[in-house]
């Protein structure tokens, strides 16, 4: 079965390298140039893993535009893998492979179509969720489904343990999938769309944290968006600092002060009041001159 394979974030190179070591190695490998790598904070660069296989590289970002699906083309592609491309593939994209065109979605699709799927189904504090491969058409994560994995959501996930679990599907999915296109009788499940949800597009500026929440709302927010994602952050004397990772803090009533203020310094960091009276203890955390903010300032609720 010939291949072509499009993605590039660290999800597509997971599935690229699962195809490979199971000696499916696509006939082409379309991801996009390093010099935009900015596009996605999980960016990973598939030229090189394809080119060590063997793999055509084309290199885009406009997965529509006619030199790619001319390169699709050329090698005859049976099957097209779209893992990790956030772009609509039009139909004369979806058209060039024979057998039709499969996409990965980290959700139990029709639930949570859309974008930044992972950090919503923290927020969301989502109990199940699900890793999905189905058959791209002309909508929006709208297609038939091919495989449907579904797991529970741990109470203390954060976005990079459920992207780990997602990749972990999807490694072994793939081959799967590939196993069934070539029954030729593949799944093609139709969704319910009248259970679908959407998810709207996020970014980094909405990490902000809202110190007005409660102490459980800024952790949940903490742990969705942290790595691979930018993360969550606050502001002090105009200076950005990144929440990576904090924990509630265990005396609750302890301290009596202004929400978004920091009440004391921990072993490792600051105590912040959050809006129900609660405390977090902030564990881990980045900014431009290495400073905790200091005991009794207070964090800006907006961004300046």
């Amino acid at each position: 079965m010939r291949i072509v394979f499009v993605g590039a974030v660290e999800s597509s190179k997971i599935a690229l390298e699962a195809l490979i070591n199971m000696a499916r190695a696509p006939a082409l490998v379309v991801t996009l140039p390093p010099e935009s790598a900015g596009r996605h904070s999980d960016f990973a660069d598939l030229g090189a893993v394809g080119r060590s296989a063997g793999c055509a590289v084309c290199y885009t970002t406009d997965i529509n535009h006619p030199a790619v699906l001319e390169a699709m083309a050329s090698v005859e592609p049976d099957l097209t893998f779209v893992i990790g491309w956030s772009q609509v593939c039009r139909q004369p994209f979806r058209d060039v492979a024979r057998l039709g065109t499969i996409g990965f979605h980290p959700a139990a699709l029709p639930r949570l179509r859309g974008r930044a799927v992972i950090p919503w189904t923290i927020l969301r504090d989502e109990d199940v969720t699900g890793s999905t491969l189905f058959w791209l058409d002309e909508g929006i994560d709208t297609g038939p489904i091919l495989l449907q994995r579904l797991f529970t959501v741990a109470a203390d996930e954060t976005a990079r343990s459920l992207y780990a679990k997602h990749t972990i599907n999807l490694s072994e999915m793939v081959i799967e999938a590939v196993t069934l296109v070539e029954t030729d009788n593949p799944p093609r499940i139709e969704q319910h769309h009248d259970q679908a949800s959407y998810c709207a597009r996020r970014t980094a500026d909405d990490g902000l944290i809202d110190w007005n929440a409660s102490a459980d709302a800024v952790l949940r927010l903490i742990r969705a968006v942290g790595a691979p994602y930018p993360g969550a952050f606050s502001i002090y004397d105009g200076e950005r600092i990144r929440i990576d990772a904090a924990v509630r803090f265990e005396n609750p009533g302890r301290f009596i002060g202004l929400v978004g203020q920091v009440q004391c310094h921990s072993e490792r960091g600051f105590v912040v009041l959050c809006g129900d009276g609660e405390c977090i203890d902030v564990l881990a955390w980045a900014s431009s001159t290495g400073r905790r903010p200091p005991v009794h300032g207070k964090f800006h609720r907006h961004a300046p």
